[in-house]
């Protein structure tokens, strides 16, 4: 057994060398594979290597990685301003809706799907919204609910597989959909506008003492107030994930904590979506998934990879039809639907990073879109997380 110094530092040098490979190697950039997923699969690969050929089992220490998903999950709650959603208006509305429809869908094809391999129907959701629409983060995050309440021993190494090869086939399919629905109808932006991919551009900030200690701050309360959320819920007999509690207090956070600090010192910037947050926020979701993905034990598979390959096959075909049928149509049917599409097929099997890539190739071909590079993000970054983690509770709930 590693102990928990050991798997950090492990950890930290799987992350480096998904930077390596990530830099050397073009399919990986091409299609946004994140360097902890490049770093950690590999890592995988390696134990399993060892387990065949020594029939030894690396096993590490794993404690640190629970707190390190909280804070991930707080620092997305602290993302979620009500001055910024308004911005994106009705598009963002529509969106919203059209995603969380999805989500019952993408469940529904899981399950299909698995029921023909004669597989458990916990399985289906593990493979639906839980791997494609949540990613790494929330398979990792459901895994043990899986394996506690359904039996699945391996929750972890299926999800995680069925969000790797999303996460390529989200990147891949995106921007050649896009690029057909704008070419069948001729769309073009009504403006040529100059990419923007949610950055502001009203101040230049840099990660500083103060902003640093704001941002350490504000996720330590989040965090308090997402177990003082958790404790409540448990009093009426009913109950989420400590990371969706957290992402709550985060949310209660940002939007209250800026008022009420205002007004005991004006000088005193209470804003936490500065450069120290994104900081933090990188730095746990890289260990995490880090630590997570190079512990898999990728033999427990074997005997499942043609359901699993089934499956992600059906999710494909699904999520394209629903792009195009639906997305794209209620969207507006113009060119920034078509650019939202295309960004929307990436965060549906992958992930809001997979989703920027593909929107950010499609307007470095055709020009740019602002309201997809506003909406998307919005959608990807805390409303799929808050929604997903109901979604695949009343799954569960339904299921037992």
């Amino acid at each position: 057994m590693i102990s928990g110094y050991g798997t950090i530092v492990i950890a930290i040098l799987v992350l480096y060398m998904g930077k390596l490979l990530n830099k050397r190697i073009e399919f990986l950039r091409k299609y946004n594979i994140p360097e902890p997923v490049t770093g950690g699969i590999l890592a995988s690969l390696i134990s399993a290597v060892i387990y065949f050929v020594f029939d030894f089992e690396l096993q590490y220490t794993l404690d640190a990685r629970d707190g390190l998903l909280i804070a991930f999950f707080t620092t997305i709650g602290l993302s979620a301003k009500f001055e910024t959603l308004k911005k994106g208006g009705a598009s963002l509305l529509i969106l919203m809706v059209v995603a969380v429809g999805y989500l019952f869908l993408q469940n529904i094809v899981g399950i299909a799907s698995v029921s023909v391999s004669g597989l458990s129907n916990a399985v289906g959701v593990l493979g639906g919204s839980v791997s494609l629409s949540g990613g790494h983060g929330t398979v990792i995050a459901w895994a043990p609910k899986f394996m506690e309440q359904h039996g699945i021993s391996n929750a972890l190494e299926i999800g995680l597989a069925c969000s790797t090869f999303g996460l390529v086939l989200g990147g891949i399919a995106g921007g050649p959909v896009a690029a057909q629905l704008i070419k069948r109808y001729n769309l073009k932006p009504v403006v040529k506008e100059e990419r923007t991919v949610g950055e502001g551009h009203e101040e230049i900030m840099t990660v500083s003492y103060d902003n640093m200690m704001m941002a350490i701050l504000a996720i330590s309360f989040s965090m308090g107030l997402g177990i003082l959320i958790g404790e409540g819920l448990e009093q009426v007999n009913a109950s989420l994930p400590p990371f969706v509690c957290a992402l709550f207090g985060g949310i209660i956070y940002t939007n209250v904590a800026p008022i009420i600090g205002s007004k005991v010192d004006e000088k005193l910037n209470y804003r936490v979506d500065n450069p120290s947050t994104a900081l933090i926020s990188d730095v746990s979701l890289g260990l995490f998934l880090a630590m997570s993905l190079m512990s898999l034990q990728l033999w427990t598979l074997i005997d499942l990879a043609m359901p699993i390959l089934f499956l992600l096959v059906a999710q494909l075909i699904v999520i394209v039809l629903y792009v195009v049928f639906v997305v794209f149509r209620v969207m507006g049917k113009d060119y920034d639907a078509a650019v939202i599409a295309g960004g929307y097929l990436g965060l549906g099997l992958g992930a809001t990073p997979t989703a920027i890539a593909n929107m950010t190739a499609i307007t470095k071909r055709f020009g740019g879109s602002a309201k997809a590079f506003l909406i998307v993000p919005l959608v990807g970054a805390f409303f799929i997380d808050i929604s997903n983690a109901l979604v695949i509770q009343f799954f569960l709930d339904l299921l037992q």
